[in-house]
């Protein structure tokens, strides 16, 4: 098998813990001897042990005293290079030199200043024989999320919102219709539990009453943010229940009660956007879907803070509304989902 097709299995068994191990990013290990898979691991949770203790622990339950001789033997494969630093786990290189294997095989280098080539150095001094650079662009669209933390100093951005055939985005009494299917809500769920946190507007919350949860898809729930400068959002509203964390973003207090974390902030007026996707980054919110409404959708596209774009199309047209956020990005997939149109956006400006 090419070097290739074992770093895709490394991607495959880093996808398992998507939504799980942030702001760490998601990597698989596999390790082979004379083209026979001996182990096999992944970064399960955060805090967690990473891909590469998970993968030789493997070994040795599968070989016993045997697996000594065999990782002296063996190429372990990453999606990301190893980690040089001791942080909440020690450093996975060391634990390659340790067992003195003959080959590592890299996806990515890792851009974090504790890494970012440290860990190839070692190995490589180790006498270690090191390939980097497989699959390089598939790895980093893999761990975009992390890679845009690290590089952007802000969560990656993905805007979601669902518009009718003939493009209306809301009712222009601001009251909720719904306008997608059963089965594109159960997908947006299914994707509240891969990102860290979920933001809308004010309006948004008082009008819909959403309860920014992921009932309809197992998994965990995203941390809760709303935009509400005056605090106007009711407190018997869903947002305010102990399902999730909330984070009130407004102009008048920060406070802390029970899961409700209020963070005050200055002049909301300006630069919105770029305020809270620094305030994300010194949270570690690696990742957030933007919901709504139109005004904050349409304030993350002017000042052109977003990543991904994820639109549902309706097979049913208003007579009236509020016309849907305009898109300028690369549409990379379409889609159909039950009776809508699933379009995909990426950004390629920034």
């Amino acid at each position: 098998m090419s070097d290739e097709f074992y770093i895709k299995r490394c991607l495959e068994l880093a996808a398992t813990s998507i939504g799980n191990v942030s702001p760490n990013p998601m990597v698989g290990c596999v390790i082979v001897v004379d083209g026979v898979i001996i182990g096999e691991g992944y970064h399960q949770k955060f805090g967690e042990a990473h891909a590469e203790p998970n993968a030789v622990k493997s070994v040795f339950e599968k070989y016993g005293s045997a697996a000594e001789s065999m990782l002296r033997k063996a190429t372990a494969y990453v999606n990301l290079e190893p980690c040089a630093h001791f942080g909440k786990t020690p450093p996975c290189a060391d634990l390659f030199v340790k067992h003195q294997l003959k080959k590592v095989v890299i996806g990515n280098r890792d851009p974090f200043s504790g890494v970012d080539g440290k860990g190839i150095e070692k190995l490589k001094n180790a006498g270690i024989a090191v390939i980097s650079g497989i699959l390089d662009e598939e790895c980093k669209h893999f761990n975009r999320r992390f890679f845009t933390r690290i590089q952007k100093q802000r969560p990656f951005i993905i805007l979601k919102w669902a518009q009718t055939a003939n493009g209306y985005f809301a009712t222009i009494d601001g009251h909720q219709k719904w306008i997608s299917g059963g089965l594109a809500k159960r997908m947006a769920h299914r994707w509240r539990t891969e990102e860290d946190a979920i933001l809308v507007g004010k309006q948004t919350a008082i009008m819909d009453n959403p309860q920014l949860t992921s009932r309809e898809w197992p998994g965990k729930n995203p941390v809760r943010l709303v935009i509400d400068k005056n605090l106007q959002v009711p407190q018997s509203n869903h947002i305010f229940n102990q399902e999730a964390k909330t984070i009130i973003f407004n102009a008048l207090k920060t406070d802390v009660k029970d899961n409700i974390h209020y963070i005050q902030m200055e002049d909301m007026q300006f630069y919105l956007p770029q305020k809270i996707a620094f305030q994300l980054y010194l949270m570690d919110i690696q990742s957030v879907i933007i919901e709504g409404g139109a005004n904050i959708i349409k304030q993350f596209l002017n000042a052109n803070l977003w990543d991904e774009a994820r639109i549902f199309t309706s097979e049913n047209s208003w007579t009236e509304g509020v016309p849907s956020p305009v898109i300028n990005g690369n549409l990379t997939e379409a889609i159909q989902v039950g009776t809508d149109k699933l379009s995909i956006y990426i950004n390629q400006t920034i």
